[in-house]
């Protein structure tokens, strides 16, 4: 029994902004108080699970940030640690105290986790000994990130770009992300099975996450289709990126688009296009060189906007015809992401990849006075001049009208980009961004109130996860899920810069950006990778997962329109009327006019001889004994000596 004066502890602070302010009646007990409106639910289990022994306070479900308290992590102690004498190398995990967040709810929770997998989540669980403690305080505990775009360790022109797959999952452990999907890019001529193995070997052997693989279709042919199909059933591939730009390299046409398009959907793969017209781009090139522009600024002035959305367009059209599931990467301009809301609200299947450059920077540093400053910031599609862009963006992200998120991770060094220095046609593309992408989403839309919690795990994990066929093994928290989570700090502040990046190149393209929220404790493969802002990486330590064909996220809505789109011939009789009779000409080759040749100066057709005639008589005639001359001049013609064909 409470004694006299005294307040059950969870009304103790209802209707007042202070324990020790009163609430206040105003007109009887029947009036209404401070707050009364709100929409309030009081969960006391979770209130107890979230805070342990209460201190008699109502807590808001966000965490008392005025005073936060610090995460805690402790080793086991006494007779349980008997039961693991190797705690150091425990992989029994307990998180005590944590809000839980997916991505559609939020709630308290203890969590245990056992050989990287979550085993319990509830309250006052029952673990064994030998278990690791963190003291969460009600923090956030979210699915750690996916980058589904990087480019480690790819080769250039016999380069490779700054950060190998060690140097890149590091950089990615340290920003919250927990598992990436590489590309793999095959040089035309080679086979695509053996740059897959290429590229499994080197990340096999320094990722320190989980990871896997998208493989870029670089030409097109029979073969390809094979290799396709085998990569897909035996090597856990299900997805493939076309490109529509770099002409004679790796651009395809639209005819080998169609049907690279038709194989995958057969395959129950996903659709991936690097969307810009690489005939146009190959022409203002030629165009802007010969101006002699040869600066990193020449490389946007090359790309106008309308070269990305015009190839958005394209491959929505395509994937229409092809009933094809769509993703276009890079998204980086105000206008291809309004192709792709357009089309989305038209029913099409298509998702929109904004990567963290597009985000949290534009394009005006390409025309920075210092060239190595201007010229890491050339990646393609170009960076939009217009700095409304990545608001812009950070809006269509947060109201579901871009759905992923990538970094297309893949610097180069100064000395690197610097075989472009007279030619910015030539400056290797690549930006950095998978170690700033959460904390850049995360301060652009959640700190500015354009989505919450739930949607910020949505478009880092798992979406993601839902669209190439990981989930709920990743992208969720729930028993069974790997244990890659990350231990969020809403109201952390850090500036970013190249002089404390992971990465290994002098350029940062955020440099100076102060952003708010990073992770605290970093979990990947329920074991701690970055706690207090050190890391514990163990290079070649990351699993390569593979990622079954058909995901239900994708595939239910291409298997309905592939119902309703059944074509049927209309039901009639056979035509027994006259047919016409033609004969069909073989089309001649015309060469194709040149850039420089103007329509109006083709050249000139040759006059017709107006003293010839095609007239003839058919039948024997009674002079056709008398041989005929070629030519013969008419001196004086019928009429007087006036040439006829003079006449005006």
């Amino acid at each position: 029994m409470s004694t006299a004066g005294e307040v059950p502890a969870f009304f103790k602070s209802m209707g007042s902004d202070s324990p020790a302010r009163p609430r206040q009646k105003f007109c009887g007990m029947f009036c209404p108080v401070e707050g009364s409106s709100d929409s309030k639910t009081l969960d006391f289990d979770a209130l107890s699970a979230c805070r342990g022994k209460s201190d008699g306070r109502v807590i808001d479900r966000q965490t008392d940030i005025s005073q936060p308290k610090r995460v805690e992590i402790r080793e086991s102690t006494g007779k349980e640690a008997l039961q693991n004498l190797d705690d150091k190398r425990s992989d029994r995990l307990l998180i005590k105290g944590a809000k839980i967040v997916n991505d559609d709810q939020s709630f308290c929770a203890d969590i245990y986790m056992e050989d990287g997998v979550i085993k319990q989540i509830g309250e006052n669980l029952i673990v064994p000994g030998g278990v690791k403690t963190i003291d969460a305080h009600g923090r956030m505990l979210m699915p750690g990130g996916i980058d589904v775009h990087t480019r480690f360790q790819m080769p250039d022109r016999g380069m490779t770009s700054a950060d190998d797959f060690y140097q890149g999952t590091k950089a990615a452990l340290a920003g919250g992300t927990t598992m990436i999907i590489d590309h793999v890019v095959p040089e035309p001529g080679f086979s695509l099975i053996s740059a897959f193995e290429q590229w499994r070997e080197w990340a096999d052997s320094k990722s320190c996450c989980d990871y896997s693989l998208h493989i870029d279709i670089t030409e097109w042919h029979r073969g390809i289709q094979e290799e396709m199909e085998a990569l897909v059933k035996d090597h856990g591939v299900n997805s493939f990126l076309v490109y529509l730009a770099y002409k004679d390299v790796f651009q395809l046409t639209d005819a080998q688009v169609y049907e690279v398009f038709s194989v995958i959907r057969d395959l129950g793969a996903i659709a991936q296009v690097h969307a810009e017209n690489g005939d146009i781009v190959a022409e203002e090139q030629r165009r802007i060189l010969e101006q002699g522009i040869t600066g990193p600024e020449g490389h946007v002035l090359s790309r106008p906007e309308e070269v990305e959305a015009e190839a958005v367009n394209r491959s929505v059209t395509v994937a229409n015809q092809t009933n094809c599931p769509l993703y276009i990467t890079k998204v980086m301009s105000k206008s291809a992401a309004d192709v792709i809301a357009q089309a989305r609200k038209k029913g099409t299947v298509v998702y929109g990849e904004p990567i963290t450059a597009s985000l949290g920077t534009d394009g005006s540093h390409y025309w920075s006075k210092n060239w190595a400053k201007a010229a890491a910031y050339v990646t393609s599609p170009p960076l939009s001049p217009d700095p409304t862009t990545p608001d812009y963006l950070n809006s269509l992200l947060s109201c579901g009208d871009l759905q992923v998120t990538g970094s297309a991770h893949c610097p180069f060094n100064t000395a690197q980009r610097a075989v472009g220095k007279d030619d910015f046609s030539l400056i290797p593309e690549g930006v950095n961004g998978t170690e700033e992408r959460m904390s850049i989403i995360w301060d652009k839309c959640v700190v500015t109130g354009k989505m919450d919690e739930n949607q910020f795990v949505a478009v880092t994990s798992t979406n993601a996860a839902k669209i190439f066929n990981l989930y709920p093994r990743k992208g969720r928290i729930a028993v069974g899920s790997d244990a890659d989570l990350v231990l969020w700090d809403p109201d952390v502040t850090k500036i970013i810069s190249a002089k404390s990046h992971n990465s290994t190149v002098e350029y940062n393209i955020f440099e100076g950006t102060e952003v708010r929220g990073g992770p605290l404790v970093v979990i990947s493969q329920g074991k701690i990778v970055l706690e207090e802002g050190n890391l514990h990486t163990t290079e070649g330590s990351g699993r390569y997962v593979a990622r079954k064909p058909f995901p239900d996220y994708v595939y239910k809505r291409i298997k309905a329109r592939s119902r309703l789109a059944e074509l049927r011939g209309v039901p009639r009789g056979l035509y027994d009327g006259p047919v016409c009779e033609v004969s069909v000409t073989p089309k001649t080759m015309t060469p194709a006019s040149s850039a420089k040749t103007s329509p109006a100066k083709q050249p000139n057709q040759p006059v017709r001889n107006l003293h010839q005639s095609g007239f003839s008589l058919s039948g024997a005639q009674v002079d056709d004994n008398i041989p005929r001359r070629n030519t013969q001049r008419i001196v004086a013609p019928p009429g007087g000596r006036a040439n006829i064909t003079s006449l005006g």
